[in-house]
């Protein structure tokens, strides 16, 4: 009974202890969620909100080696898509400034952007040609499966 009573009281002042620890914490992030606008090419993304807050790093990485090692070209995960509906209606990129899509969650997370280096930050102008050798303007080409 009085080990009970112990257990009991030590489980009480721990509650208590971090319940008045917990608003601190809080306080000293002070790093407020970023705002982001909402997509401007569909009515919805092609995931929920939250998984793609989660799981939109394993989709890109998904794509890419379905693209580069299996010849697979999709649109439903691409970052070309991304970049297509998010792209800021002020700087037309995604990671042109500090409120751009990309650059604003990645900095509130401190994850270092790498894509850029080889991928555009902002849509392809609908005029413009693909340079010749490239997979799309390959006339005749088809995709794995046979799609042309």
């Amino acid at each position: 009974m009085a080990k009970s009573l112990l257990k009991r009281g030590i489980g009480v002042m721990l509650f208590a202890v971090g319940g008045l620890l917990a608003p601190l914490s809080v306080a000293q992030a002070g790093v407020d969620v970023p705002k982001l606008p909402p997509a401007k090419g569909a009515s919805k993304c092609v995931e929920d909100t939250d998984f793609m807050r989660r799981n939109h790093m394993d989709l890109l990485k998904h794509h890419r080696d379905d693209t580069l090692r299996l010849g697979i070209r999709t649109t439903k995960h691409s970052l070309k898509g991304c970049v297509e509906c998010h792209a800021s209606e002020k700087t037309g990129s995604v990671a042109a400034n500090k409120e751009d899509f990309c650059v604003a969650c990645h900095s509130y997370a401190s994850v270092k952007l790498d894509c850029w280096g080889c991928h555009a930050t902002k849509p392809a102008q609908k005029s413009a040609q693909k340079p010749a050798g490239h997979p799309s303007a390959v006339s005749g080409s088809t995709r794995a499966g046979g799609d042309k």
